[in-house]
């Protein structure tokens, strides 16, 4: 007899997302991993601790490595996994791997002797000199070898005038790094502002970090702390910070030379917080697109 009406829907597991319900899959070599958000595609090489946090590292076809928090929020053969720490057996792997495999401060694979690729017509822009010496400290090497130029900005006040400028389009794509990229503050208007113009809807990306200055995505514990202080509204940031480093703090070559100590912490990708991690490498990925070169 047909049910003129159909099944009871709530019959069955009704609760149940549509993909099913996630499993556990342990972070093992070179298993092939979908993050659901972005939908970046990449084979595990590492499992490390970086803020506080434990952080998966997949690289894809063309060898670049990407972090990832390790955890719920991905896919194997379109069906939800969550990622655990690997058994102690295959964690050993991951770290003989790690040590044959030749890096750059990114994470990324090394090319021994590869030189400088041209310049591509597509920039990245960072707010300022710091922002700008950070990257190319950790990321430089990989910079030059996709021919990615980056720039900085001395701020994001005019950024629609700048995205104007530029005249973004195919072959010629921007990516741009806003520091203290939170709701409801100056640079979120700012923002939005730019992205609402036509010239920005396809070959424009910018995205931002959490921070209110791109010191604060160096790892606290490279400076001797378990967070970065809280420096009262009204006081430079900046200064401050020297301050309860009990650095020279007064003048702006002291803030030069206090950067400069900070930068000097910095080793590898793995100094930095993860925040910044995604984003720096994401506007790598949109510069260096190959449909859109």
């Amino acid at each position: 007899m047909t049910d003129r009406y159909g099944s009871d829907v709530l019959s069955g597991d009704w609760r149940a997302p549509r993909r099913g319900r996630s499993r556990e899959v342990p972070a093992e070599l070179d298993v092939v991993v979908e993050d659901a958000q972005s939908g970046y595609v990449g084979a595990v090489v590492r499992v490390e601790k970086s803020g506080g946090q434990h952080v998966v590292f997949l690289e894809d076809r063309f060898g670049k490595a990407r972090g990832f928090p390790l955890g719920a929020g991905f896919l194997i053969d379109g069906e939800p996994v969550t990622l655990v720490a690997p058994r102690p057996a295959d964690a050993a792997r991951l770290d003989e791997h790690q040590a044959r495999a030749g890096r750059t401060a990114s994470g990324s694979l090394a090319v021994p002797g590869a030189k400088a690729r041209v310049a591509l017509g597509s920039r990245i822009f960072v707010e300022g000199r710091h922002d700008a010496e950070l990257v190319e400290k950790v990321w430089g090497d990989d910079l030059r070898i996709e021919g990615v130029v980056v720039e900085y900005l001395e701020g994001v006040d005019d950024l629609a005038a700048v995205i104007g400028d530029f005249r973004p389009e195919k072959g010629r794509r921007l990516g741009i790094l806003v520091d203290h990229l939170v709701p409801g503050t100056k640079e979120a208007r700012i923002v939005e502002k730019a992205r609402a113009l036509p010239q920005a809807r396809n070959h424009v990306l910018i995205v931002g970090h959490p921070y209110v200055d791109v010191w604060q995505s160096v790892r606290p514990e490279r400076l001797g702390w378990s967070k970065w202080p809280v420096i009262p509204k009204g006081q430079s940031w900046k200064h401050g910070i020297l301050a309860e480093l009990g650095w020279p703090h007064t003048t702006q070559a002291d803030v030069a030379r206090g950067w400069k100590q900070i930068l000097g912490t910095v080793r590898t990708y793995a100094d930095l917080q993860p925040e910044l991690l995604g984003r720096v490498e994401e506007l790598i990925d949109f510069v260096t697109d190959p449909a859109q070169q």
